[in-house]
């Protein structure tokens, strides 16, 4: 008798698994009996009404997060020259933290392009295209155009893959696989929080950037099996052959250097004397310390934990498994409020955001419960936790202490490379 060719042209990878009576560990036993097709249909749904729903009331919200952001910077500014002091390091790290994790990430992922008739918040204008624009909107050791490259492109359509430059437990292995007493392991994990900024995610944005662009101009460079071509400062030493290190150094980190630790406290020592011009240097690096502690804390965490999810193979963009994977590969700190949410510099919605990465923040808080209820729906792990929890949790992963769990790949489905995917 001949096969059923309809059935076995519907039939999913999930549901062939199951045929196959594939034994499962007891965290995997919800892809049992999980509705993919449904899942992913809700989802599309939701995201549909959720992008036709954006209006003047999201402008509103992201002009009162940059209100908010103006004002810790000028009460930092303010008081920079004083002794240095908690009040004018918070204010300065929080502005610098905010720029960048809601105003700068949410407009370059294009949250705003649709609802911003005057063009200012459209990600094609924003912080691209000379120094005056980044100055103005949003001036830090990453190029934007580079941070668009790596995080827009290959972070959000790689999640937890082999190809996402932001997977901590691949690029932390060296580390990991130490012997090294925990303590120094600590150590070099506490060092990473105060400088990852600058010693790692500007180089390798910048890296990703320049690899892009070679590739694009038909240039080939062997990279072998299991290798990833991520960098740190440290690289610049023996450079790959894509990468302008003096590029590196003229468009990325020269320009905020400059601004931030030279000119900015520079009127101090012609108005006040050298006495307050120091004292503003030293305030302007203690916020910078903490300002990249804050950021590890909101942005390094929220894709890593032994409760969270990698995957060994490709997917394709916006399909049944690219949305689970966002939610599984995912992990939301707590949520409600505004001022919460600044705090969390509004990344305590990484789910909502890996679903829609081009939606307002607003559009998140409306959707965060709506999510939650359609995962429980369909027995898909929504985890949510305190994000010092999510911390303990990342830095077990950094050290070797934990393993993030592996996507079975008899559930998986292999898809064509997504690398010109781009935001919607």
């Amino acid at each position: 008798m001949p096969p059923n060719t309809t059935e076995s042209a519907t039939t999913t990878p999930i549901a062939e698994a199951i045929k196959s009576k594939r034994p499962l560990a007891e965290h995997d036993k919800w892809l049992e009996t999980c509705d993919l097709k449904g899942f992913k249909e809700e989802i599309d749904a939701l995201g549909k009404d959720l992008a036709a729903g954006q209006g003047e009331a999201d402008l509103q919200h992201l002009r009162k997060i940059l209100m908010w952001n103006r004002s810790l910077q000028l009460i930092g500014l303010a008081t920079l020259g004083l002794f240095p002091n908690p009040l004018t390091v918070m204010c300065l790290s929080l502005a610098t933290f905010s720029r960048w994790t809601m105003i700068g990430h949410h407009v370059c992922h294009g949250g705003y392009d649709k609802v911003d008739e005057s063009g200012r918040f459209h990600r094609f204008r924003f912080a691209v295209g000379s120094f005056y624009r980044r100055l103005v909107d949003w001036l830090d050791w990453m190029l934007p155009e580079a941070w668009n490259i790596e995080h827009n492109k290959f972070h959000h359509y790689h999640l937890n893959e082999a190809a996402d430059p932001d997977l901590v437990e691949e690029n932390l292995i060296e580390l990991r696989q130490k012997t090294w007493p925990v303590a120094v392991k600590y150590a070099v994990v506490g060092f990473f929080m105060m400088t990852w900024k600058w010693f790692y995610y500007a180089p390798n944005t910048f890296s990703q950037m320049q690899l892009d662009e070679a590739q694009r101009r038909g240039e080939e460079f062997p990279i072998k099996e299991g290798e990833r071509p991520y960098i740190t400062i440290m690289s610049i030493a023996y450079p790959p052959k894509w990468l302008s290190t003096s590029a590196l150094f003229l468009r990325a980190l020269i320009p905020y250097f400059l601004w931030q630790f030279v000119i900015t406290p520079l009127p101090l020592l012609f108005i006040f004397g050298q006495q307050q011009y120091m004292y503003g240097i030293v305030n302007l690096i203690l916020a910078e310390l903490l300002t990249n502690v804050h950021g590890f804390l909101a942005v390094v965490t929220n894709h890593a934990g032994e409760d969270l999810y990698r995957f060994d193979t490709k997917c394709q963009a916006r399909g049944e498994q690219f949305y689970l994977r966002q939610v599984i590969g995912s992990v939301n700190f707590r949520t409600g409020s505004d001022v919460n949410d600044f705090m969390h510099g509004f990344l305590n919605y990484q789910i909502e955001h890996h679903l829609w990465p081009a939606l307002s923040m607003l559009s998140y808080q409306r959707a965060q419960p709506r999510v939650k209820a359609i995962c429980k729906k369909y027995g898909v792990p929504y985890v949510q936790e305190n994000v010092f929890i999510r911390l303990k949790k990342t830095v077990d992963i950094m050290v070797g202490n934990a393993n993030m769990r592996r996507f079975p790949i008899e559930y998986d489905s292999v898809a064509p490379d997504n690398n010109d995917s781009n935001d919607e």
